[in-house]
This record gives C-alpha cells, structure tokens and sequence, in this order.
C-alpha cells in the first residue's frame, strides 16, 4: 500500500473518530481543518496511485464531509455564490 493511501485512511479514521466527539459548534470548525488537510492528501494520491482511485477516495471522503457539500449545493441551486 502506498504512503498516500495510508495516509488518506488515516485521515478517515481520524474524521471518524472526531464526528464522534460531542461539539458546540456541530464539527464545523473540524470539519474546515479535514477540508484543508483532505485537498492536498487528495492531489498525493491521484499523483501517486491514478485518478480511479483517487475518484474513490474522493467518495468515501465525500461520504464522511457530506453536510458540507451538501450546504454548498444548495447555495449553488439559489445562486448565492
């Protein structure tokens, strides 16, 4: 397994193990950090491993991040961006 792909599954746990944690502010301000973080791990592994793979990662980070998109979306369908 390549050091990217260790590195993207341990930035899943890690995001599994903070939607855990009770919080005041709804995970947001982690939710930036694993944003910010998740990008560049994101580029590594296409570089490394391809874009198929890369595609799936993107997924399972998606699934984990979806209220984010999900805020996005509907701020792109109201045309406030």
């Amino acid at each position: 397994m390549s050091p990217s792909l260790i590195g993207a599954f341990l930035w899943m746990v890690t995001a599994s193990v903070i939607a855990l944690l009770p919080t005041r502010d709804h995970h947001w301000r982690a939710a930036y950090w694993l944003i910010g973080a998740g990008i560049p791990l994101l580029g590594w592994v296409v570089w490394q491993n391809g874009p198929l793979i890369g595609l799936l990662i993107m997924a399972g980070a998606a699934s984990i991040l979806r209220w984010p998109l999900i805020y996005l979306w509907r701020r792109i369908r109201r045309g406030k961006m």
